[in-house]
């Protein structure tokens, strides 16, 4: 069985799912903080395909947006 790493598959709606690297690279993050967040719980919503993990654009900017300070100890409400 041979296992391709470098093109994700497209999602049925559309939607294009991208990599761990492609999202890595999308939110300006390494892979491996972008797999601590998904280890704890804290990160952008993801895929599971076996032993593959893939993200939706949508799905990155919605955590992005999240993650909005105003302060150091004062974290923005999302609408």
């Amino acid at each position: 069985m041979s296992y391709s790493r470098q093109t994700p598959p497209e999602h049925r709606n559309g939607l294009d799912l991208l990599t761990t690297a492609q999202a890595a690279e999308f939110l300006k993050l390494s892979e491996t903080t972008l797999c601590h967040y998904r280890c704890q719980g804290k990160g952008p919503i993801y895929r599971k395909h076996g032993w593959r993990i893939f993200y939706t654009k949508s799905d990155l900017i919605d955590w992005s947006e999240k993650q909005r300070w105003s302060s150091t100890f004062n974290k923005l409400r999302s609408n």
